[in-house]
C-alpha cells in the first residue's frame, strides 16, 4: 500500500469551510478504484490545520494525481492556504491496519 499524510495549512478565514472546499476532491478521490482511505482530520492544537491521511493499492497512485479532481483540486485549492502542505509518504506491505496491542479492549 502507498501510505501518505499531509499537512493543509488553511488561512484562518477558511478553516471551517474546508471539509466543503474539499468535498469534490475527497469524493472523487473514494471513488477512485484502487483507493483504500482518503480521510480527513483537524488538529485539536491548532484548527486551522487539516491532516490528510490516504491509502492506495501499490499501482493506483499514477491514476489518483492525474484525475480530473486531483487537477481540479491542484489549481483550486492553493488560495485557501497559507503555505505549502507538508508531505510523507512511504510504500508499505498489505492494505490493512494493525491492532494497537498497547491500547486492547477487552
Amino acid at each position: 500500500m502507498i501510505f501518505i499524510c499531509v499537512r493543509f495549512p488553511v488561512k484562518p478565514e477558511h478553516a471551517d469551510q474546508w471539509p466543503e472546499l474539499t468535498r469534490a476532491f475527497t469524493e472523487g478521490t473514494r471513488a477512485e478504484p484502487g483507493n483504500l482511505f482518503f480521510d480527513w482530520s483537524r488538529n485539536v492544537e491548532d484548527p486551522t490545520e487539516y491532516i490528510l491521511i490516504e491509502g492506495f493499492a501499490d499501482d493506483a497512485a499514477e491514476a489518483h494525481v492525474t484525475s480530473d479532481h486531483f487537477r481540479t483540486a491542484q489549481a483550486e485549492l492553493p488560495q485557501y492556504l497559507v503555505r505549502t502542505p507538508k508531505v510523507r509518504n512511504m510504500q508499505i506491505p498489505g492494505e490493512h491496519w494493525d491492532d494497537l496491542g498497547e491500547f486492547t479492549v477487552s
